[in-house]
Parts: structure tokens; C-alpha cells; sequence
């Protein structure tokens, strides 16, 4: 995706009723921290088009079950990047934020589903805010998009094809694997992506057992007491996990 083509042509596959002449700016990684406090986000592929437009790419294998709020606090940050301090709101170009994902997040069996915002009351009336939110799921199983999508979104769930976009990608990552630098940081990724695996685990493990002491009839020091043993966590490990427990 470092290649600006391969970019601006899985966006217009993605949004066929563009027209995404070029892209400019490709950013791999992009970091986002708004002050010293506020939480910082990295975004996989940050890109610009020819009229300003924004689009976030990012590859999602495990969900989260927080992809929605993610989505919400990119487009946050991303909208502060557009305009400075003084400017008005009308600096604001258009953005698509696309997580493009291994599984259906939604469970309707569909490809893609896009959102944006509309008045409830009348579904006719969008709010204009040019902003959008699109999830891609390769295990879609509607005839709901264009076979050039299907193709690429078959590619990601590990089918073979012949297109010649896949091609493309096909040789772009064996030319990326060659790459050391490349590689230590997809390895790193990957060691990240299994300790968050891993951590998530266990928060799961120590919360499902503060809920059994709680049914159990254990003060907030007795299951402190308890969970610090049987996880050996330091008190306060175990204390902030009560709090969490009790939000």
C-alpha cells in the first residue's frame, strides 16, 4: 500500500461511484496524539486524494467487539488534522474511515456496510457532514458488490484468483517480505497483536471470577485478596480491575 496506484485502486473498487484520479501521500503508521494526555491513535494507511479527501484503511483480523467507537475516536482525530486553529468548520474535507475486516462484525452475511449520518426521524435527510464509516468483511456471502471487490476481499480471506489487482498485491507483499526492516516491524506487529490476544484472555478470565465472588457474597477485600492470588496480581492490579468490574 506504499505504492500510490495500488492505494487508489483498492479505494475505487471500495467506493466505484468516486472518482479517485490519483492519491497523494501515502502514510504507513500514521501517528495521531492531540496533547501529552489525550489518547493517541496509529493509524495503517493514512492517504489523500487530489481534492482533499481522506481516507483510513486499516486491516482488522480479531473483533474486538470495539471497532464502532474506534471508529468514532479516528474520525476525532483526524478531523482535528484538518484544520487549524482560527479556520471554520467548512476546511473540514470529506472522510471514509474503512476497516477492512476477516470476519462479519454484523452477522448479516454481507460484504460491505457503510455508514453515515442521517436524521432518524426522516431517513431521507443526511446531516452532511461528508464523513463515513466502512467495514468490509471477507466472509461476506451476498452478491453485493462488484466482482473486482469480491476478488480482492476473497484474496484477504485466503482464496485463490486470478484478478489482475490481486496479482498486483501478491507481488507487492513477496517484494515487501525481502525487506528486513519490513519485516521486524510486521514481526513486532504480530507479537503485539498476540499479547492484546493474550491480554484480553486474562481480563476475561479475572473478571468472570470477581463476578462468581460477587454472586458468592465476597466484600470488595475479600475478592481483592482472592484474585490477587489466584492471578498474582499487585493490589492495585486487582483494585483497578474492581473499579472497571463496578463501571
Amino acid at each position: 500500500m506504499q505504492d500510490p496506484e495500488l492505494c487508489r485502486e483498492l479505494l475505487q473498487r471500495i467506493l466505484p461511484d468516486l472518482e479517485i484520479d490519483h492519491v497523494e501521500y501515502p502514510e504507513m503508521q500514521k501517528g495521531i496524539q492531540v496533547d501529552i494526555d489525550a489518547k493517541s491513535v496509529r493509524l495503517d494507511l493514512y492517504v489523500r486524494d487530489g481534492k482533499g479527501t481522506v481516507y483510513d484503511i486499516e486491516m482488522q483480523v480479531t473483533d474486538t467487539k470495539e471497532l464502532p467507537k474506534r471508529t468514532r475516536y479516528y474520525q476525532s482525530m483526524i478531523d482535528l488534522q484538518m484544520i487549524d486553529k482560527g479556520q471554520t468548520y467548512k476546511k473540514l474535507k470529506p472522510s471514509y474511515i474503512i476497516f477492512i475486516c476477516t470476519f462479519d462484525m454484523f452477522g448479516k452475511g454481507k460484504h460491505i456496510y457503510t455508514f453515515e449520518n442521517f436524521c432518524k426521524e426522516d431517513k431521507d435527510i443526511s446531516l452532511g457532514d461528508e464523513t463515513s464509516k466502512i467495514f468490509l468483511n471477507a466472509k461476506g456471502i451476498q452478491n453485493d458488490v462488484s466482482r473486482e471487490l469480491k476478488d480482492f476481499l476473497d484474496y484477504v480471506a485466503g482464496k485463490e484468483s486470478e484478478d489482475s489487482f490481486v496479482k498486483k498485491l501478491k507481488a507487492a507483499v513477496s517484494e515487501a517480505k525481502k525487506n528486513r526492516k519490513w519485516r521486524s516491524e510486521y514481526m513486532t506487529l504480530l507479537m503485539r497483536d498476540q499479547e492484546n490476544i493474550e491480554k484480553g484472555m486474562e481480563q476475561g478470565k479475572v473478571y468472570g471470577a470477581i463476578s462468581v465472588y460477587r454472586e458468592m457474597g465476597l466484600s470488595n477485600d475479600e475478592i481483592s485478596k482472592k484474585i490477587r492470588e489466584k492471578f498474582h496480581l499487585t493490589k492495585e492490579k486487582a483494585e483497578s480491575y474492581l473499579m472497571a468490574e463496578v463501571v
